[in-house]
């Protein structure tokens, strides 16, 4: 992969920028904007963007690491103190990041085809790649990299290897695409459908397509379906258009449809008048637009109906996204093992540098493609040095030949197979192990031997979510206010260090749990961010001190006990936090109980007073908010009552995640961010802006038809006069299924369709009511999703959704997924 290198003057025209230049042999081959996420450090331009965080600020943590060139839009910014560098001075730097992939776009002349649209932007690609590349060396967006931020990254990989490029674009409100069509500059169009998706960034439907088509103005062909544009009165981009339609008039006519063995769909159409068919091996309907899209992909580019066909059937799923799963041994498992390019082998090494909860990290990796092996085997060792790789271990016939490419311990197989074989004698423990293998090496096999063997009921968490809710409760926050996230009660049931790297990662201020055993294990797992507990009590004390854990004090007794270990220690200065009870009445000192303390306090030289604290009692309910406004009134005259007896700063928190939302005179200088982390707010009450971090799936063990009168589970409760289809499926109330949503209350989605559950609900498994749906054993079945959400199986239980989430069951596997 022999990148172009580009030299200062190139630089500086190609963002219209202002120069102070030190080092004017440098050239630049790698872009960074996240300074988490470095590499080719002395060949890489960090651009200093401006968002939730200011990126300025982060110059001398990057210029550290060994960055010496810089893009930055402060015209005050002090870049004389940082020896050895060049420094590009612009307006905007995420537009000069544009301009500078959009020059680099501009010196290739091999077709580029553009996608856009509301859904399957990524799933085209993908499978557009893989339908492409038996006769192309292809660049494509990694993963789903098709935002203001993400396009310049992914056309920046264009290289003269490639002969083709495939790009995908995303816009959420008017004005963004011209930016991106300039990236971009598609020769070919794809819009895969118009939908309610980011719907209220625009005023109209019409708005919405003539954003998207912006991307498309002046490209050779334009391809899209007649009924997702039939009402648009603009002028359609395209010197030549190819359109597709489902039972209607297009240069790809599909009429007819046949679900094969369950699992294809045979399709047959018209085109150039004659009839043409292909098979899929997909049955939803989301995949087979998609699939008609691709197909009508080949056809314009004039593949023969019989090889689109042919390619066609031999489609494979897409999975999008890291999944981080427990591994034997006290291992973790990232597996990634879907697809395989030097663009999302970066994206897979940041995420495993993220993991802190062993002290090893090794990378299963197979062949890679590429036409020069020795560059892309050299790139990637430079990945695996600057991601503190300790082992590799390469499959395949060519990875072995380059192994003095990699500053690693190392071992190599030349087949899965091989690999397999010699499986007992590799030695797998406390470590966090990333597979990442292209299709035909089969990683799964892998994946499956390493991955513990457990309950088939799965908590999918998804990381991105998370990362999202935080960033939405961040940009809600006045500057400078830190954030302490609530990771009790195994993160409310979600986990611990899976969720704590991401916290520490996107630099979180504080942790908080409920027990020192909590905290004890989030230490063990690597965990640097120092860690309040919030129910300490004498007999935990030692195990606070041994693992710099900070106690919460609520009481005389708790600080006097905790005072008297400190001394026999002989440690002093000991962070601690003051917790204040303001009316919720459960822990902590009461208004009379301040004097007293304070003058405990004074003079005590083993206690350091790092926060004072207090808890809302209904920050969420409007009909409280005059007792809100009580306590936070209460709180705001203790605490300065305290805090004057110190010269140095206590830091003041009473806001929890409702109150992040609506009380903004509570942030204080910290805020305690809880269930909102998860999707869970409850203070909004209209469209939350939230994402669904959790996802709890099982599957169908038994179908059975019953006839009329017959009855269904314990205590013949399950009653079917008419009698009809049930399906036996994996969760109980072991798994924390609760007894109270049998007999109907509860609801599962099977196959997209909502069904309720019938009979009571027993231990390992319960009974749903499937009459009228075409289902299979084996079958996926939702308990709880963005569909059926948990706030609404908690008012079902007349109860909160912290209970719901929290009573999953650890014996429920936890498979995390990064997008």
């Amino acid at each position: 992969m022999n990148h172009i290198l580009y030299s200062v003057e190139e630089i500086t025209a190609g963002m219209h920028a202002k120069a102070s230049v030190q080092l004017k042999d440098a050239v630049i081959r790698a872009l960074l904007t996240d300074s988490r996420k470095l590499s080719d450090m002395d060949q890489a331009l960090f651009f200093a963007l401006k968002g939730r965080r200011d990126g300025h600020s982060f110059i001398a943590e990057v210029y550290e690491a060994g960055v010496r060139n810089f893009v930055v839009s402060d015209p005050d910014f002090d870049h004389l103190k940082y020896k050895g560098s060049n420094f590009y001075t612009v307006d905007d730097t995420l537009k000069a990041l544009q301009d500078l992939a959009a020059m680099h776009r501009s010196r290739f002349q091999y077709p580029v085809i553009g996608i856009t649209g509301s859904n399957g932007k990524t799933v085209v690609k993908e499978w557009l790649y893989q339908l492409l590349a038996p006769e192309n060396n292809i660049v494509r967006s990694p993963k789903s990299y098709n935002s203001q931020l993400g396009v310049p990254i992914s056309v920046w990989e264009m290289n003269e290897e490639n002969d083709l490029a495939i790009f995908e674009a995303g816009v959420s409100t008017s004005g963004e695409m011209a930016a991106l069509a300039a990236v971009i500059q598609p020769t070919i169009g794809i819009l895969t459908n118009i939908g309610e998706a980011h719907q209220e960034g625009f005023e109209s439907r019409e708005e919405k397509i003539r954003e998207k088509l912006k991307l498309f103005e002046g490209v050779d062909l334009f391809i899209y379906s007649s009924k997702y544009l039939d009402q648009y009165q603009g002028e359609l981009p395209g010197t030549n258009k190819f359109t597709w339609s489902y039972r209607d008039k297009g240069d790809l006519e599909v009429f007819d449809d046949e679900v094969l063995e369950g699992k294809y769909q045979f399709l047959r159409g018209r085109f150039n008048g004659k009839d043409v068919e292909a098979v899929i091996p997909f049955t939803d309907q989301a995949s087979v637009e998609n699939a008609i899209i691709c197909w009508a992909t080949l056809l314009a580019l004039g593949y023969e109906p019989e090889e689109a066909d042919k390619r066609l059937e031999k489609l494979v799923p897409i999975g999008m996204r890291l999944e981080l799963k427990t591994g034997i041994n006290n291992c973790s498992v990232i597996d990634d093992s879907y697809s395989l390019d030097l663009s999302s082998l970066a994206i897979a090494l940041d995420f495993l540098n993220q993991q802190n909860q062993h002290p090893r990290r090794t990378l299963i990796l197979s062949d890679i493609p590429g036409s020069d092996p020795q560059q892309v085997y050299e790139r990637i060792g430079q990945m695996i040095e600057n991601k503190s790789i300790d082992r590799l271990i390469g499959v395949g016939k060519l990875i072995g030949e380059y192994g003095a490419e990699f500053p690693c311990e190392k071992e190599f197989y030349e087949t899965t197979a091989d690999f397999l074989n010699a499986f007992p004698p590799v030695k797998f423990s406390h470590e966090t192990i990333l597979l990442k293998g292209a299709r035909p090496f089969e990683f799964e096999l892998i994946s499956q031997l390493l991955t513990q063997k457990v309950h088939e009921t799965v908590l999918e968490i998804n990381l991105n979510a998370v990362e999202h809710n935080l960033n939405y409760y961040k940009s809600l926050l006045p500057q400078g206010v830190k954030i302490m996230a609530m990771v009790k009660a195994f993160s409310y049931g979600s986990g611990s260090f899976e969720i704590t790297n991401l916290l520490e990662f996107n630099k979180v201020d504080y942790l908080a749990v409920a027990y020192a055993d909590e905290g004890v294990a989030l230490r063990k797992a690597g965990t640097n961010l120092p860690i309040m507990v919030m129910s300490p009590d004498s007999m935990s004390f030692e195990t606070i001190v041994e693992n710099k854990l900070e106690p919460e004090i609520y009481s005389l007794r708790i600080l006097e006990e905790f005072v008297a270990l400190l001394s026999r220690k002989g440690l002093k200065d000991y962070p601690v936090h003051i917790k204040l009870d303001t009316g919720m009445h459960r822990l902590g000192f009461v208004e009379k109980e301040t004097a007293q303390l304070i003058e405990y306090l004074k003079g005590n030289k083993y206690v350091h007073i790092q926060s004072i604290f207090s808890h809302l009692v209904a920050s969420e309910d409007p009909k409280h908010d005059e007792f809100t406004k009580q306590q936070i009134s209460l709180f705001t005259d203790l605490a300065a009552k305290i805090a004057e007896n110190y010269n140095y700063p206590v830091l003041r928190h009473i806001a929890n995640t409702s109150a992040i939302s609506r009380w903004q005179e509570a942030a204080f200088d910290m805020v305690r961010l809880g269930i909102g982390l998860y999707g869970i707010d409850p203070s909004i009450s209209e469209k939350s802006p939230l994402q669904t971090v959790t996802s709890l799936k099982t599957s169908i063990s038994q179908i059975k038809q019953i006839a009329p009168g017959d009855t269904v589970g314990y205590g013949r409760e399950g009653k079917m006069p008419a009698g009809g289809t049930i399906a036996t499926v994996k969760i109980g109330y072991a798994d924390g299924y609760n007894r109270r949503l049998g007999n109907g209350v509860g609801r599962m989605l099977v196959r997209g369709k909502e069904v309720k559950t019938i009979g009571k609900i027993c231990m390992d498994m319960c009974m749903i009511d499937i009459t009228g749906i075409n289902a299979a054993e084996g079958d996926e079945v939702i308990v709880f999703n963005d569909v059926i959400r948990i706030e609404d199986i908690a008012k079902q239980l007349e109860t909160i959704p912290y209970e719901v989430l929290t009573g999953i069951s650890q014996r429920v596997k936890r498979v995390y997924y990064y997008e």
